[in-house]
């Protein structure tokens, strides 16, 4: 930690929400004739990597001037009256909550910024493409900042447009319906989430979210929590996604181009999840708790409904993809989060803290790799990355005869460092302990072994055992991926595939270090946001 002036410290933060809104606009201007390199392309891609950098920069910054001591306190505090009327004010601050998701959203933008300026995406002009990524950015790190509702709503819906384009406009096949498909959900569930947001305003007279959790739900009867948590829920839940109100996201990843894939399991995600953690569980406990049995039975049907989905697209002959599966993965992963929020209990919410990250990190590198396997052999098919080609089918009696071995992928062989990393990822993934997806998903369980004084702890343990089953589904599809994907003898007549470019490298090895880091060494997550949480849960923050 190093020691910076308060002032410092709201500017800081201040540059991280609007600088990339401003670079967004800045990349629609034509460059100076100093700054075109070798075309204009390269300057507006080169644009994204700088002001992506600069922005991840400032972050690091404000984590490092954050005051770890005091990680409940919010810190970095901008608060200007914008509406009088509404009584609506430009409130921005961070704590051991916020802090974590918004370094990583801010490293995640820059490391797809950086992939993008040596992968560009097949599509229109990369002046817009880089304006959405910065606008796509500005949203997301607002999100984790404001303290306000009616601001948390803008910066919350301000990401489905720059989303909804970067499908339509530079995704593969079918993205035009995914993109559509993406926006109905998403819109459909924030209109009722205004609403409920609306209700919590007028009824308890602010909108300030660090008044209302202070007055812990003591403003509001237990009618109004109710209804506001059903409201804010569901419009929380689809952008999560929880299931059943998650179909928009297989197609969506799987239209999306590969920092697109990146961007929405990494970032966009988190805040639904967020949202349920800053808003629902302080503001409106009664009401929460009402609904939170609901809530960890639809998380650990998503649980179990996901890795059900992944293995019958693993399994020999499926016709599956590889993206739609990582997609699919992704509703199991997100119901162990909301799982942990359930119980309402501080090692439950630290797990979906904790799992958000780990999530962010394990899953944005696996779209990477399944990004980088799409270049190489032009498809993410499953059958076509596996030994077999399409079309053929194990023989009868185990074993595949000579003519069946084709050009598959057979990483091992072929691109040891590419097929090692998909395999070090997809162990990752499934909880293997020493790395990030191990500690999220076991605090989630353990919450929901003794839940919050009120909640039924028999119907907890049900949900607890079924969770864990989902536990061993999950290594048994990851398994079975990185058996088929990277295993296997290579036919001599198989072309070489190229092995990890040095862009490629540096976007992913980040991404690494830091599962690796949170894996070996929690407390430097669970540090920061444990205080945060016991103080949440016990009536709002200072």
């Amino acid at each position: 930690m190093i020691d910076i002036n308060a002032s410092v410290m709201q500017v800081l933060l201040a540059f991280v929400v609007v600088g990339p809104l401003l670079g967004a606009v800045a990349a629609l201007l034509p460059a100076p004739p100093g700054l075109k390199g070798k075309s204009p392309e390269q300057a507006v891609l080169r644009h994204g990597v700088t002001v992506t950098g600069a922005i991840l920069a400032a972050t690091i910054v404000l984590a490092l001037g954050f005051d770890h001591d005091h990680p409940s306190k919010m810190q970095a505090t901008t608060d200007i009256s914008w509406i009088p009327a509404l009584d609506v004010r430009i409130h921005l601050g961070i704590d051991g909550i916020s802090l974590p998701l918004l370094v990583l959203t801010a490293l995640l933008t820059f490391l797809c910024a950086l992939y993008s300026y040596f992968k560009m995406p097949a599509g229109p002009s990369p002046k817009a493409f880089v304006a959405l990524l910065l606008l796509l950015e500005s949203g997301t790190l607002a999100t984790f900042a404001v303290l306000d509702l009616l601001l948390f709503f803008l910066a919350f819906e301000m990401v489905l447009i720059p989303m909804y384009f970067l499908i339509a406009r530079w995704g593969g096949e079918g993205r035009t319906q995914a993109a559509w498909k993406f926006i109905l959900f998403t819109l459909l569930g924030s209109v009722v989430m205004l609403l409920g947001l609306l209700l919590i305003g007028i009824k308890a007279g602010t909108f300030d979210m660090m008044a209302l959790a202070t007055d812990n739900g003591r403003s509001l009867t237990t009618s109004v929590q109710v209804i506001a948590v059903l409201a804010v829920g569901l419009g929380l839940a689809v952008k999560t996604p929880m299931w059943p109100l998650h179909s928009w996201l297989p197609d969506a990843h799987t239209a999306a181009p590969t920092v697109g894939s990146v961007l929405l399991a990494g970032v966009l995600l988190k805040m639904g999840t967020y949202g349920f953690v800053r808003i629902l569980l302080p503001i409106a406990p009664d009401g929460f708790r009402t609904f939170a049995p609901y809530l960890a039975a639809f998380a650990v049907v998503g649980i179990i409904y996901g890795s059900l989905a992944c293995l019958a697209l693993a399994r020999q002959g499926a016709k599956g993809d590889l993206k739609r599966l990582i997609a699919y993965s992704s509703v199991g992963h997100m119901g162990f989060v909301l799982l942990g929020i359930a119980t309402m209990t501080p090692t439950g919410v630290n797990g979906a803290l904790f799992a958000n990250i780990a999530h962010g990190l394990i899953t944005g590198l696996l779209f990477f790799l399944v990004g980088a396997l799409k270049d190489r052999t032009g498809t993410t098919d499953l059958d076509s990355l596996s030994l077999l080609s399409p079309g053929h089918r194990p023989s009868t009696s185990g074993s595949a005869a000579p003519n069946q071995l084709q050009t598959g992928a057979a990483l091992y062989g072929k691109a040891p460092r590419l097929g090692g990393l998909l395999a070090f990822a997809a162990v990752a993934s499934l909880g293997l302990p020493g790395l990030a997806g191990f500690w999220g998903e076991m605090l989630a369980l353990f919450g929901a072994f003794r839940p919050a004084a009120g909640l039924s702890r028999p119907a907890f343990l049900t949900f607890m055992a079924i969770a864990a089953f989902g536990t061993l589904l999950t290594a048994a599809y990851l398994l079975i991926v990185v058996r088929r994907v990277c295993m296997g003898p290579v036919p001599q007549q198989a072309p070489k595939l190229a092995d990890v470019h040095t862009y490629e490298f540096a976007a992913w090895t980040p991404l690494v270090a830091l599962t690796v880091v949170a894996g070996l060494w929690p407390r430097a997550l669970l540090g920061l946001t444990d205080p945060a949480v016991q103080q949440l849960l016990a009536g709002g923050t200072r």
